[in-house]
């Protein structure tokens, strides 16, 4: 059956059942979420589309942060290496490059390649929530926000915990985790980290990933003061992964970030990044072909809101980031920006809100300016139904490979053009009752020298180039439903439809790889307010491709101070890829042990 069959039956379902149930009506949710608003709002309120996802509310149910990104089906995951090993994201139909990583608000992405741009160094363990913006955010954000924007957060403590689990199971799978945090009067302090180690499911794709952080806050009489380190180990078999190749890669990261509040409106924060990628061509032969990167960026930022009066708030800012890399195939180079950015809000009793911004960003090198416009508004005709729109330009810088890389079977173009994009999507939420919510959203966005590598026949090299006149058009719609107490439904589906003239009868290695399809339906309940049973059925149907459906499976006691936990991946067995030519593991079994103790802070 088609996701979009699929996901049309299962939506009857749920509404036939809920037209049955009786509930005071709640005007709005009130999950907060601070991506694609200057400020923090809550999701009810925001004229976004975006979706939230609270890693603090079933942890042992996921084990990386691509099992949170796929319960969001406009979130298309392609992944190559397992256990969070190496994974590339999509939105909307986009290219992997196209979508921003944020950690608290401050760039991660990577320099070098957007391949890397899932190697976070802060485990799953310290963060409260991942926040997906659907849509182009350059206007707060800067480069590499034409698709969509992923903001993780790290939690802030309240209580004095520490948890320890450990976990084993198919193909080698080894597992260890920690987590720790103390809180005082005025400060808060967040250890965490995690190792996961594999043979492989097949030759050539074991796998070895750690990663740690730690996390400090603190209260004076200037604000609150946020100092966080993190740093992350990876390597892996990368049989297939970039050609008919079994390669094998290492890359290390480093994040170090220090944020200011200066009063009640203003902040100001600096962010630093360091990354190095070892990668073997092949794994038996190491000294054939290796290439060895080393790439830095730094950001700075200053925020500020001024309340004008009248519903009316001003936000402005300014930036400036850089970054360098230094490899032995990609030379050395670096490039600075530095932008400027304002926001006016308008609200009225949460009634409505129309939200109006404009930044200007210098690059290096020319110089050049990019001027990236939003315009956004919502409207809640009533206590239950709010309608929504947006509009934007975003805007990406090539990376350091898209320009200058080469191998047996990709070379760069140091001539490449920024690509950019006007994008807008038009929607409506409707909080039904307190257990039922549906969402509704027509999207479209116009490319402009977009980068992709093209080939005219699979003899040739992958070329870096810049395509003309690619468009993508689409829906997307969420039912979020809560039967009882302790139990919830939830639906998804995103259907996608590209133009495919841009490349003129070439071949393309990465933008037509999207989903005309991708559904997911999710059930979970809470027995006897102590263990969890989850499943989730995915469907994805990639361009050209058939589609192919995967479940999953967990189970946990989320009750006390002894958490068993198992989860059991593709219990289809559907042999199935997210990258064509690199195959996905097949039926896993894992499952281990969690223990918390914790005391609530007085």
């Amino acid at each position: 059956m088609k996701a979009r069959a699929l996901f049309t039956l299962l939506l009857i379902c749920v509404l036939r059942i809920a037209a049955q149930q009786s509930s005071q009506p709640t005007p709005v949710q009130q999950t907060v979420v601070v991506v694609g608003t200057p400020e923090p709002v809550t999701l009810g309120e925001s004229p976004r589309s975006v979706v939230a996802l609270d890693t603090e509310q079933h942890p042992l149910a996921f084990e990386t942060a691509e099992d949170y990104l796929r319960t969001d089906p406009s979130t298309f995951i392609e992944q190559r290496g397992a256990g969070g090993a190496q994974a590339d994201i999509s939105i909307r139909g986009s290219s992997f490059e196209q979508t921003l990583v944020l950690l608290n608000g401050l760039r991660i992405d990577d320099a070098q390649s957007a391949h890397h741009n899932l190697d976070l160094t802060v485990p799953l363990g310290a963060m409260r929530d991942i926040e997906v913006l659907h849509g182009a955010g350059s206007t707060l954000y800067g480069s590499d926000a034409l698709g969509g924007v992923v903001n993780f957060l790290t939690a802030t403590p309240t209580a004095t915990s520490l948890k320890l689990s450990a976990g084993a199971g198919s193909f080698g799978e080894d597992e260890q985790s920690f987590s720790g945090s103390a809180a005082g009067g005025r400060w808060t302090e967040m250890v965490a980290g995690t190792r996961n180690f594999s043979t492989g499911f097949i030759p050539d794709r074991d796998y070895r990933n750690q990663n740690a952080s730690t996390e400090t806050r603190w209260r004076s009489v200037l604000g609150t003061t946020d100092i966080l380190i993190a740093g992350s180990d990876r390597a892996f078999g990368a049989d297939e992964f970039y050609g008919p190749y079994n390669s094998w890669e290492r890359t290390k990261g480093w994040f170090g970030s220090a944020r200011q509040e200066l009063g009640e409106n203003t902040e100001a924060a600096v962010g630093y990044r360091r990354h190095t990628d070892n990668f073997i061509l092949l794994r038996n032969d190491p000294s054939f072909y290796s290439n060895n990167h080393i790439d830095q960026s730094w950001q700075g930022v200053v925020r500020r809101r001024q309340e004008i009066g009248g519903g009316a708030t001003l936000f402005y800012g300014l930036e400036a980031n850089g970054d360098a890399i230094n490899s032995n195939n990609l030379g050395r180079h670096a490039r600075n920006r530095g932008a400027g950015y304002l926001d006016l809000d308008l609200r009225s009793q949460k009634r409505w809100s129309l939200s109006a911004g404009l930044r200007s960003e210098i690059l290096s090198g020319g110089p050049q300016m990019v001027w990236s416009p939003d315009l956004a508004g919502s409207l809640l005709v009533s206590r239950s139904i709010k309608f929504r729109a947006s509009a934007g330009h975003g805007f990406r810088l090539p990376t350091y490979t898209d320009l200058y890389y080469s191998d047996p079977t990709t070379i760069g173009n140091p001539n490449l053009k920024p690509e950019s994009a006007w994008s807008g999507d038009g929607g409506v939420d409707w909080y039904a009752n307190r257990r039922l919510a549906l969402s509704l959203t027509a999207f479209y966005s116009g490319q402009h020298d977009a980068i992709d590598y093209v080939r005219a026949d699979p003899g040739d090299q992958w070329h870096a180039s810049n395509l003309a006149g690619l468009r993508f058009t689409g829906v997307e719609g969420a039912v979020s439903w809560q039967p009882t107490r302790n139990q919830a439904v939830n639906l998804g589906w995103t259907g996608i439809s590209g133009a495919q003239a841009a490349l003129h009868g070439l071949q393309s290695e990465y933008i037509f790889n999207y989903p005309v399809n991708n559904a997911s339906f999710e059930w979970m309940e809470k027995v006897k307010d102590a263990y969890l049973v989850r499943t989730r059925v995915r469907i994805a149907q990639r361009y050209h491709q058939d589609a192919y459906p995967v479940w999953d499976l967990e189970t946990a006691r989320e009750k006390g101070w002894l958490h068993p936990y198992m989860r059991i991946a593709n219990v289809s067995n559907t042999g199935y890829q997210e990258i064509a030519g690199v195959p996905m593991p097949g039926r896993s079994f894992s499952g281990g042990l969690e223990i918390e103790l914790s005391r609530h802070a007085q």
